[in-house]
C-alpha cells in the first residue's frame, strides 16, 4: 500500500468506479487492478486537473506529453505479465511517472528513461514521495534503450515510433516481451512482440492513440 500521498473520500470513490469501468472493459488481472486502485494518479497532474484524475481519459502533462488513458495503462500492463510476472523491465517514456509506479508495484526492477529532462526530475520526485524505490530513471533517447542494462525480460514504450526500434528489439532478452504502439497518427496498433531463440514473434493486441516517440534530448 502506497503512504504518503494526499487523498480524500471522493477521490478514492472515484478511483474504486474507475477499477470497475476497468472490469468491464476487460481488465481481469487482479494484481493490475489492485495496484491501479491504490496507486494515486491526481499526484501526478497539475491540481487544476485533479477533479478529472480518475476519469477513464488521457491527459495533458505539459511538453507536448499526456499522462495515458487508464485502460491504456492496465491494458499494457496486463499484456506484459501475460506469460508471468518479469523480474526486470524497461520502460521508454517515463512521461509523469504514473505508469512507472504501477510497474514498480508488480516488478522488482524497473529501468525508465525520458527524454525530457524537466519530466524525468518531476517523476523522480513524484515516485519517491511514494517510497518506490525499486525505479531507477535515465534521461536518454528512448529509441536508444538503456543497452547498459539490458537484457530485459520484459519492454513498454509509452509513445509511438513509426516502426520498432530495432535497438529495443535486441536489449530483449530470450523470452522477453516488447509492448509497443507503433504507427503514424490515426493508425497505431500496440503490438506485443516476443522474442524466441529464432526470430520474433508479433502480435496486434489494439488500435491505439499516443503521442508520437521523437528522437533528441530536451
Amino acid at each position: 500500500m502506497l503512504n504518503n500521498y494526499p487523498d480524500t473520500t471522493i477521490l478514492k470513490y472515484r478511483r474504486e468506479r474507475l477499477i470497475e469501468e476497468l472490469r468491464r472493459q476487460g481488465i481481469s488481472n487482479p494484481k493490475v487492478l489492485e495496484v491501479m486502485r491504490n496507486t494515486p494518479r491526481h499526484i501526478f497532474i497539475d491540481e487544476a486537473l485533479v477533479s478529472h484524475a480518475y476519469s477513464n481519459n488521457a491527459l495533458p502533462i505539459g511538453y507536448g506529453q499526456t499522462i495515458s488513458q487508464p485502460y491504456i495503462v492496465a491494458r499494457m500492463t496486463e499484456a506484459l505479465l501475460t506469460e508471468g510476472t518479469p523480474d526486470k523491465v524497461l520502460e521508454v517514456g517515463t512521461g509523469c511517472g504514473y505508469q512507472t509506479a504501477v510497474l514498480a508495484q508488480l516488478i522488482n526492477n524497473v529501468y525508465s528513461v525520458e527524454r525530457i529532462k524537466k519530466l524525468a526530475d518531476k517523476a523522480c520526485n513524484t515516485l519517491n514521495k511514494l517510497e518506490l524505490y525499486n525505479v531507477l530513471l535515465h534521461h536518454s533517447d528512448g529509441h536508444w534503450g538503456w543497452p547498459k542494462k539490458a537484457p530485459y525480460q520484459g519492454i513498454m514504450v509509452t509513445a509511438a515510433p513509426t516502426t520498432v526500434p530495432k535497438q529495443l528489439l535486441e536489449q530483449l532478452a530470450i523470452g522477453g516481451r516488447l509492448i509497443i504502439p507503433v504507427g503514424p497518427r490515426g493508425q497505431q496498433e500496440l503490438l506485443k512482440i516476443i522474442r524466441t531463440r529464432r526470430h520474433y514473434e508479433q502480435y496486434i493486441l489494439d488500435n491505439v492513440t499516443f503521442v508520437p516517440m521523437l528522437e533528441g534530448l530536451e
